[in-house]
């Protein structure tokens, strides 16, 4: 029997106190009433699964919250929460437990709850540093709301800090956005997520792009802030282990890293996606749909893709590039077809095979959705 799968556990809480700009995602204004229906919903489907065994007595490697703002739930709720997590299913005793959150939503008494609960890394939705990046984007808060939430987390004994920034936002320049990375660099977290402005259609960005508010991103200048976070990132003694992803040693984010490497994860909560034993499937994108259909002990699955053995290698490939240290090469070996995409994605300079791996080239990642498509 093949060695069964590392596991973890994504809840997505699509709740948040305003929608930023940029952002497609289906999500919520969070009130009391909408927080308490999402819980009893989400405690439902949690009960749900464990009378399915999905997980087949597998212990969860990872536990991430993620959203939306994960903490407009009050941190005892989180708390709560987690320990039912706890309660119901197997964890390794060096459990990853993630929590996102917006520097705004969180004091320091509520990370000491959460820390005492057992939340062990915290992601900050930083986004910039510098104040007047925030416009364009329609991001709330301040820079000073960033810096006291870091300070916080590191008080309340959170050790694996984690920023998110985006580049390319509107007006941003190729040296603002140095300063913000070194501006963040000063608040020593353990690690930073840096992705480029997309613009996703339905968006206010997206209007206020086309209506000639704001200006449309500079593709050759996100290439070039890219690379510029690779070289700052790097002398700071950060290492970047996927396309999007640095990490100072043994900081890499485990849960990601399962859907990088072919692992399982378990998805709750609207519109999370799942992907078990081979099958990928996804739930409804609406709380209240979602809400009653566990209310009548329904499962709100939307759409359900059972894989073949060639598609979840197919899929490992194409997820597997993503990381800096690339792919075996056996994951390329079978499938002929594949073989002469990748010969023809070779001979364009986009990927590079090495010794036992295969791995996109510096020109490969600045197109890696297009090297995806090709082996889609």
């Amino acid at each position: 029997m093949p060695p069964q799968r590392d596991i973890g556990l994504y809840i997505h809480v699509p709740l948040c106190r305003q929608r930023c700009h940029f952002c497609a995602f289906y999500l919520e204004i969070a009130t009391p009433a909408r927080i308490e229906s999402f819980l009893s919903a989400l405690e439902r489907e949690l009960t749900l699964y464990h009378q399915q065994n999905l997980l087949d007595e597998r212990a969860l490697q990872s536990i991430y919250f993620g959203g939306g703002t994960p903490t407009t739930i009050p941190s005892q709720q989180l708390a709560a929460l987690l320990d039912r997590i706890r309660n119901t299913y197997l964890v390794t005793p060096d459990v990853e437990v993630t929590v996102e959150a917006h520097p705004s939503t969180v004091t320091l008494s509520d990370l000491r709850v959460l820390a005492e609960a057992g939340f062990n890394r915290i992601s900050l939705g930083a986004e910039s540093m510098a104040p007047q990046d925030f416009i364009p984007i329609g991001r709330p808060g301040t820079i000073s709301e960033t810096e006291q939430a870091v300070a916080n987390a590191r008080t309340a004994g959170f050790s694996n800090i984690n920023l998110d920034l985006m580049y390319g936002l509107p007006g941003q320049s190729l040296a603002s956005w140095t300063a913000t990375l070194q501006s963040l660099l000063a608040l020593d977290p353990t690690h930073i997520s840096c992705y480029a402005l997309t613009i996703e259609d339905h968006t206010k960005l997206a209007r206020d792009i086309a209506t000639g508010l704001v200006p449309a991103p500079d593709e050759a200048l996100q290439i070039e802030m890219g690379e510029a976070a690779e070289t700052v990132l790097a002398s700071a003694g950060f290492t970047r282990y996927e396309i999007s992803n640095y990490a100072k040693p043994g900081n890499a984010c485990r849960h990601n890293l399962l859907y990088w490497t072919d692992g399982d994860y378990l998805g709750l909560g609207p519109s999370a996606q799942s992907y078990v034993a081979g099958s990928r499937f996804g739930n409804i994108a609406h709380l209240d749909t979602y809400t009653s259909q566990l209310e009548n002990d329904q499962l709100p699955v939307a759409d359900r893709l059972p894989l073949s053995v060639e598609e979840q290698r197919r899929d490992a490939l194409i997820f597997g590039l993503r990381l800096l240290n690339g792919i075996p090469n056996s994951l390329t070996a079978d499938d002929q077809g594949q073989r002469e995409i990748l010969n023809q994605l070779i001979a364009k300079g986009l990927i590079v095979e090495e010794g036992t791996r295969t791995r996109l080239t510096p020109l490969g990642r600045r197109f890696a959705d297009s090297v995806a498509s090709e082996l889609f």
